[in-house]
């Protein structure tokens, strides 16, 4: 990592019981992507333009002029050195900055990809490549977020000029939130209610400018500007967030993104033979990033609370002997090592999720859709499981760190004010989980009917099995095996959803059972996503994995997650009568065992992430461990600290101290 000249945590290294190097390779997926992270994170590091510690003392204006730099700094340098692709995005990646470049990539790119015609493709690409226009995504409104449906912006066809007219009826209708509008954004992707002949279509999207290419003021109709500052310190104040509000805006009818549904020149709204589920194919690409995503962010937490806590020493000195490391301490490992367990399950989950992606596409390619409803319930309910463990985690992480960690410079503050929309964007993590339990609820349904489940919703095909098998652990090592856990976790998720499913069918309707019962519904969906984890973390685990140790630390981390969750949750096991309390008390007394097992490799395995000291952006988390000379260092650094006698002093201070107390008799 960067040049230290102390290691305060070589005792610590020194104790690894498996090659790091070898597990930074299962880490990143192969010896390619180790490289090029390395290769991007160092270009990044080394580059002053792209210094980032001073982000929290900035005001709004200084903090997004300063993220506008670096953008077009980081365009520079990506043509500049001829980066790939991959490179480019990992480049972005080690910036560590949102901005409007993750919107034009991220989402305007995608939509045009997804939902444009092969003609509209070769019109608007090209230029969006080249950044000759920049994108962002308007869908959300001031009114309506998860519900796309009650959108109210209209797009009215007018069949004189060929046009459609863009227009934002109420001030509910106002666009909200999406990122890049605010300041810079020249075009978007506008979702609209699609009017043609007093007829109401629904949602389509609609490319539309927003500013002019000169000067880069608003359109005549339009009105554009940012929506204030957000929570925390930087953080996701580098974003221009926007409003924009449309007063009867005239486009070609040639904008509006035409894959699945046209309008003809004489106003006719027709659907292509291009079936509408292509769409799900882009939503299930975004969700599976934001899944990579969680892990980069909950591994970044992680290993700022594991170095500190090997770092920080309190208590249990009786003899002047040193104190004890925090790390040592067993309320801290079992707060922090299923954090640093789940990182590494967010990571192989998400690498799967690539897999799925890539499937999906190939099959919709070939017109099979059978296995699409399951990737969406699948890749919606990891988004909002893996976001909100995350967003909880890095908050925990900073607990952790004790005091410490409430200072901007531990890195975590900005770390989880930056994160914690996650939870909310691209769909609200517990309105996908309703999603997701509906389509469990269908697949309970379909049981008896000899159409078999697919996909992660398989183990439901042995429902009866499931239903009537008990856990057969005698002994704590017994919940080691991958078998006991599997069965554990998929008979506890099948045993949910069947009684949910017949407590619905009690209600008068399946609607009223399902809004009565939503918040055990979520927990049907949670159960199945938790299972999905488990087992893509067991199939990691089974693979020929390089390296000595890596193995087994992997397996160690894999039984961590797994039995942390059956302690977690245990009254889901229990009472659904797979486990008894004896054998939810061995489970917990084995994972006692696993965290002695986990200790000595604590710091090596988040070494194992290969971050920068510049990525990770924290104090506390420094690779060489130098913690206390830099905190006091970086102090004297805020701008409090410019002059020794605060401003205010002679107006506030002084006249207070000086003043002389005359005191009045009643």
């Amino acid at each position: 990592m960067e040049g230290a000249a102390v290691d305060h945590l070589a005792h610590e290294r020194s104790r690894a019981q498996f090659d790091v190097e070898a597990m930074k390779i299962a880490w990143a997926g192969s010896k390619h992507a180790v490289d090029v992270a390395d290769r991007m994170a160092r270009l990044v590091a080394s580059d002053p333009v792209f210094k980032k510690d001073n982000r929290m003392m900035l005001g709004r204006k200084e903090l997004f002029k300063n993220t506008l730099r670096k953008a077009a700094h980081a365009w520079k340098r990506i043509n500049e050195l001829r980066l790939t692709e991959e490179e480019a995005s990992m480049l972005r990646i080690f910036v560590d900055e949102p901005g409007y470049v993750d919107l034009h990539w991220g989402m305007f790119v995608p939509a045009i990809k997804g939902q444009g015609t092969d003609e509209q493709q070769k019109k608007w690409l090209p230029l969006a490549y080249r950044m000759q226009i920049i994108g962002c995504y308007a869908q959300t409104e001031l009114g309506h977020g998860s519900n796309v449906q009650g959108l109210e912006t209209t797009a009215t066809f007018d069949p004189k000029t060929d046009e459609f007219i863009i227009h934002s009826p109420t001030l509910t209708s106002s666009k909200w939130w999406p990122g890049g509008l605010g300041k810079i954004s020249t075009h978007a992707v506008v979702y609209a209610r699609l009017i043609t002949d007093g007829k109401d279509h629904g949602i389509n999207g609609f490319i539309v400018q927003l500013r002019s290419l000169d000067d880069h003021s608003p359109l005549p109709g339009i009105v554009v500007g940012d929506i204030g500052t957000k929570f925390g310190n930087g953080a996701y104040n580098t974003m221009d967030n926007g409003v924009l509000r449309f007063d009867h805006v005239r486009i070609p009818r040639n904008q509006m993104l035409m894959r699945v549904s046209q309008v003809t020149r004489e106003g006719k709204f027709v659907q292509s033979d291009v079936p509408r589920q292509l769409l799900y194919g882009t939503m299930v690409y975004v969700r599976q990033t934001i899944v990579s995503d969680a892990s980069k962010a909950l591994s970044r937490a992680v290993c700022i609370a594991v170095r500190y806590s090997a770092v920080r020493r309190q208590f249990g000195s009786q003899d002047g002997s040193p104190e004890t490391q925090v790390i040592d301490y067993k309320t801290q490992q079992s707060r922090l090592f299923p954090l640093l367990a789940s990182a590494y399950a967010f990571r192989f989950v998400g690498e799967w999720l690539k897999w799925l992606y890539r499937d999906v596409t190939e099959r919709l390619q070939a017109n099979d859709f059978s296995t699409l409803p399951e990737a969406h319930a699948c890749t919606a309910g990891l988004k909002s499981l893996t976001t909100s463990v995350t967003a909880d985690g890095i908050e925990e992480c900073r607990k952790l760190c004790g005091g410490h960690g409430y200072l901007c410079s531990s890195g975590l503050p900005e770390l989880f004010a930056v994160y914690v929309p996650a939870c909310t964007y691209e769909g609200d993590n517990v309105v996908l989980l309703l999603q997701v339990a509906r389509f469990l609820m269908k697949t309970v349904s379909q049981l008896g009917s000899g159409k078999k489940p697919v996909g992660t919703t398989a183990y439901m095909g042995s429902v009866q099995h499931l239903l009537q098998s008990k856990c057969d652990v005698l002994t704590a090592e017994d919940w080691l095996k991958p078998s006991v856990i599997l069965e554990a976790f998929e008979a506890r998720a099948i045993r949910l959803a069947v009684n949910c499913a017949k407590n619905i069918s009690k209600f008068p309707s399946q609607e009223e059972g399902f809004s009565e019962l939503s918040a055990d519904l979520v927990e049907v969906a949670i159960a199945h996503c938790q299972l999905i984890i488990v087992s893509k973390f067991i199939d990691k685990v089974k693979e020929d994995i390089q390296g000595h140790g890596v193995k087994e630390l992997l397996q160690i981390l894999c039984n961590v997650y797994a039995l942390s969750l059956v302690h977690k949750h245990l009254g889901d096991f229990v009472s659904t009568g797979y486990i008894t309390p004896r054998q939810g008390a061995l489970a917990n007394e084995q994972l006692r065992f696993l965290y002695a097992q986990v200790r000595p490799n604590a710091v090596a395995l988040v070494d194992a992430f290969n971050y920068t000291d510049h990525y990770l952006g924290s104090i506390l988390g420094r690779f060489d461990g130098n913690v206390y000379p830099k905190l006091y260092e970086e102090a004297w650094k805020d701008p409090l600290n410019d002059t020794v006698v605060p401003d205010g002093y002679h107006e506030y201070i002084r006249p207070l101290l000086k003043q002389k107390f005359t005191v009045s008799r009643m």
